[in-house]
């Protein structure tokens, strides 16, 4: 059996954490920024996870990360 190839653009996008979850960007927060309040900018920081579904997904895309 061949080596899998790993999907790079979903590599650069997830990373995981030593407990198997799977770590991401959260969305919204690359332009129209002036409306959005400074609260919600902050929260935008932080780290998202990626559901079980997606997990699942985003896994067979990143064979050996």
């Amino acid at each position: 059996m061949p080596k899998m190839k790993t999907h790079r653009a979903s590599a650069k996008r997830f990373s995981f954490t030593k407990s198997g979850k799977v770590k991401r960007a959260k969305a919204f927060k690359q332009h129209i920024l002036t409306k959005k309040s400074t609260k919600r900018k902050r929260n935008l920081r932080k780290t998202g996870y990626a559901s079980a579904a997606e997990a699942r997904i985003i896994r067979k895309l990143v064979p050996y990360k």
